[in-house]
């Protein structure tokens, strides 16, 4: 048997029972990109496109003994953060990084705020994040509210990304991408990298169906990653990837639907 080796990718992320964002998200899109994904849960949550309806935090124990079975045994090539429920579960993904995935790309989707703009972790947590694991990932990946709460200045416009995305970028030693899926006549991304700022240009598609869309993202360009590419074309590339999704029309549930993850892959006809 001609045995065959893939790229590997990690997701730490909490659990979206109805598969629209979350571990789910990721793994779907891992799976797109032909990658062998893996996981370590934070939370497990039971929501669907309606709202989140009940959730249980996953003991940071239980949390250090997953990342540390998977990187002991398949070393992932690129590594996504998703939610991070407490400061405990932090300082494991902290200990977890320094142990074993020091020379390997971590993409952080800074999850702490909702749409609205309420907290979804506590301050501490944040504060804790801010100064232990920004430094550590090449690339955070804030939503215009996101990006808004950590400058602490309403962001609404491009020029105001790219304010923020540099000063967030000098202040933790990172890459930051400010998403601008919120604004309501561009869909472009500001990129601050490496002392150099980027408008990353983006597609207004027509679609209220973007539940996960940040998830994803975030996943997509860990997967660009794994496959060896820059952090601006790995952005690119994903954000091209997210695009499809989006631009497919999946249509299920009776809230803010999902996209379809693996709109690239070959269609299966469905059986009478």
């Amino acid at each position: 048997m001609d045995f065959k080796k893939v790229k590997t990718v990690l997701t730490i992320a909490g659990s979206d029972s109805s598969g629209g964002a979350g571990i789910q998200a990721d793994l779907k899109t891992m799976t797109s990109y032909k990658l062998f994904g893996m996981s370590a849960i934070t939370a497990i949550t039971a929501q669907n496109t309606v709202g989140v309806q009940s959730s249980l935090t996953i003991e940071p124990d239980m949390l250090k003994a997953q990342l540390t079975s998977v990187c002991q045994d398949i070393l992932p090539d690129a590594v996504k953060i998703g939610m991070v429920a407490n400061t405990e579960q932090v300082k494991v993904i902290v200990e977890i990084i320094d142990k074993y995935l020091k020379e390997k790309p971590i993409v952080l989707d800074p999850v702490i705020t909702s749409t609205s703009g309420f907290t979804l972790v506590p301050e501490e947590t944040i504060e804790f994040m801010k100064k232990n694991l920004f430094g550590r990932s090449i690339v955070i990946t804030p939503n215009l509210i996101e990006a808004g709460y950590l400058y602490k200045e309403k962001i609404d416009n491009l020029e105001k990304m790219k304010e923020a995305a540099k000063a967030l970028g000098e202040e933790y030693k990172c890459g930051v991408l400010v998403k601008g899926g919120h604004l309501l006549n561009s869909k472009d991304d500001v990129l601050y990298y490496d002392s150099n700022l980027y408008v990353i240009s983006g597609e207004n598609v027509n679609n209220p169906n973007t539940h996960g869309t940040g998830c994803t993202l975030s996943s997509a360009i860990a997967c660009e990653l794994a496959l060896g590419k820059n952090l601006l074309d790995a952005i690119k590339g994903g954000k091209n990837y997210l695009t499809g999704a989006i631009k497919y029309g999946l249509n299920l549930g009776s809230g803010r639907g999902p996209v379809y993850h693996m709109y690239n892959l070959k269609e299966i006809k469905n059986a009478n």
